[in-house]
């Protein structure tokens, strides 16, 4: 995954007339409301490039560094559920497809080695040196082989409320 992200950036950072932005402290979160437990964790270490002329967006993550207001939570989310050892990174490779009042975000989302189509709406700002990008979505854990045990399940939602939050500096 480090290979296509560094390709990626690569082939935005050749471009003579565009304008790219990257970050590496974007904030992505996420919420499960569910009967007995909400859970809630949020990674702050998430990397984003954007090119203003081709609309490229990429975000890319390491799963573990998803910090959770429970310890236990966290060795359970690693461990059992996300399988961090075997799938460390997640990502989003994707095109702004729209830009009237809101974004529309067209790509690729990758979480527990398992790819699917996805259009996340958001918004997307131009500021002068920077770009802010926001979007809020939801995520069903059985499209990306997220198993819950029997014994958890009143615990766990089937479907995660993710948020996106990012400032992207001109590089």
């Amino acid at each position: 995954m480090n290979k296509i992200f560094i390709i990626i950036l690569l082939f935005l950072s050749a471009a003579t007339q565009a304008q790219q932005y990257l970050t590496k402290t974007a904030s992505i979160s996420f919420f499960s409301e569910a009967p007995l437990e909400d859970i809630s964790a949020v990674n702050t270490n998430v990397s984003a490039v954007y090119d203003d002329a081709t609309k490229q967006l990429v975000f890319q993550l390491n799963v573990a560094d998803f910090i959770f207001p429970k310890p236990l939570m966290q060795e359970h989310f690693n461990e059992n559920y996300l399988e961090t050892d075997k799938f460390p990174k997640a990502s989003f490779l994707g095109i702004i497809a729209e830009l009237i009042e809101d974004a529309t975000a067209t790509g690729t989302l990758k979480i527990h080695g398992v790819e699917n189509k996805v259009e996340v709406k958001g918004s997307l700002e131009k500021l002068d040196d920077s770009v802010i990008v926001n979007a809020i979505f939801v995520v069903q854990l059985k499209d990306y082989k997220i198993k819950i045990p029997r014994v958890v399940m009143y615990n766990i939602a089937e479907e995660i409320e993710i948020t996106v939050k990012a400032e992207l500096k001109k590089i």
